[in-house]
């Protein structure tokens, strides 16, 4: 089949291509710009905040409009949407706690407890998410677009880059994680549209573009955790203050990351589901 499902829009032309790959840069320059201009705004803590909640309430309508799209009665919507809802918002203000009590904050000859906040919920969410009938349903209901122009959010991974300009962020590591975290999600929109049209081009391309996004947080966490102090530290020595375990910063790859791996485990689950129900 050339699409992979009927009644879907034609192939988006150069100008809307073009024009969303203008806009996700401009709008990644504009927060970059914002940072540097305004030094004292990031540590306080409220861009993080209303970022982070916009987000979250964000990724909690798109379950419900999905859930909304299937065959499952009103009562079972319910439960389901609470099933991912409670335990994703109870993470959320667990990590927000633990960020604020500094207990990511590295220090010197101990492991950093970081790794365990990104790795632990990527572990126990895959092994729940991918082995659910009832988020299959869901994803099968729901648009793939939205799952991949959501993360439009990751030109926030700009910050990093600020980070460094400012002297609190290693280059080794901010470089990588921010220019990685920013061309995921100025090629979010761009992939989405591409995938409304419902080729297998743009199924592969968007397979392709979740890979890019998952091997962007394989370098940054690597990066990160040889240059965060501690006993595995390599890059970073002549900071002595890591804003990458420091609120509100810390809840990026506390959180962030992990989520964001999560929808793209979700993303690639989806596309495949697609692909094998239009070979």
């Amino acid at each position: 089949m050339s699409t992979l499902s009927s009644g879907l829009r034609a192939e988006p032309s150069q100008t809307e291509t073009m024009g969303l790959l203008l806009l996700a840069p401009a709008l990644a320059a504009s927060w970059i710009a914002i940072n540097l201009a305004f030094p004292a705004f990031a540590p306080t803590g409220i861009p993080s905040a209303v970022t982070r909640l916009a987000i979250h309430v964000a990724i909690l309508a798109g379950l419900w409009l999905g859930l909304s799209r299937s065959d499952f009665s009103p009562s079972k919507r319910v439960i389901v949407w609470l099933a991912v809802a409670v335990p994703f918002t109870l993470w959320l203000a667990l990590v927000w706690n633990l960020a604020l009590s500094g207990i990511f904050q590295p220090a010197a000859g101990r492991l950093p407890k970081l790794p365990i906040a990104i790795f632990a919920p990527v572990i126990i969410g895959l092994f729940f998410l991918l082995r659910s009938k009832s988020i299959a349903t869901v994803l099968d209901a729901t648009p793939a677009t939205w799952l991949v122009a959501l993360q439009v959010y990751r030109i926030f991974g700009g910050l990093f880059i600020v980070n460094w300009v400012l002297g609190t962020a290693a280059g080794a590591f901010a470089w990588p994680a921010g220019i990685g975290d920013m061309l995921t999600g100025i090629m979010a929109l761009p992939v989405a549209l591409q995938l409304a049209s419902g080729t297998e081009s743009a199924r592969r391309a968007a397979i392709a573009w979740n890979i890019f996004g998952l091997c962007d947080f394989a370098v940054a966490v690597t990066m990160g955790t040889l240059s965060t102090p501690g006993p595995l530290q390599i890059f970073g020595q002549e900071i002595p203050l890591s804003v990458l375990g420091s609120y509100p910063t810390v809840l990026i790859p506390a959180f962030a990351v992990p989520s964001s791996i999560l929808l793209h485990a979700l993303s690639i689950r989806q596309l495949r589901r697609i692909g094998r129900r239009t070979e």
